[in-house]
């Protein structure tokens, strides 16, 4: 195999383990890059009903800034909580985060998947937002758990986006 070819292979796995969703949102990038950055309008924004409330409700600022949230999966009746990572920040165009678990020593371990959100002004007051869902990332070890990804069905992330725009319109 050339490395072409092997460049190839690697996009189609990527590719396979990424859904994304796009939406065409009547509001300005910095009105919805403002919900997204609000750990406190999450849970309101979730097409899954997983997310409860933010543990830590300062706003998202800076690559690298954990924040934790209140979660609870029903089919399990199982409620927990996640540590989130901020990885990209790049205001108004591109926001996305690591999910994970901390430890009862302040240790962060991070399941290999992260949402994206990637903004795209349409004019002045209309913005197009792809929301991802990439677990390429994910070690054998979590895969081994026989937890299913994506761990949702296919209209969570158009959920999601339509539950971002009310909000984003609503400001």
């Amino acid at each position: 195999m050339t490395n072409m070819d092997q460049e190839d292979a690697d996009q189609e796995d990527a590719d396979q383990e990424r859904v994304s969703a796009t939406l065409t949102i009547a509001a300005s990038a910095e009105q919805v890059f403002a919900v997204l950055a609000d750990p406190v309008r999450h849970a309101a924004i979730d097409g899954t009903g997983w997310v409860e409330e933010p543990v830590d409700r300062e706003p998202l600022t800076a690559p690298g800034q954990v924040f934790r949230m209140a979660m609870y999966l029903a089919s399990r009746g199982v409620n927990y909580q996640t540590a989130n990572v901020v990885q990209h920040f790049d205001p108004p165009r591109t926001i996305s985060w690591w999910t994970g678990t901390e430890h009862d020593d302040g240790a962060l371990e991070l399941g290999g998947w992260v949402w994206r959100y990637d903004l795209v002004p349409v004019g002045p007051s209309e913005t197009e937002v792809t929301l991802s869902y990439d677990w390429s990332e994910v070690p054998q070890l979590v895969r081994d758990r026989g937890i299913p990804f994506p761990p949702f069905g296919p209209d969570h992330l158009p959920r999601s986006l339509a539950h971002l725009a009310e909000l984003a319109t609503k400001d």
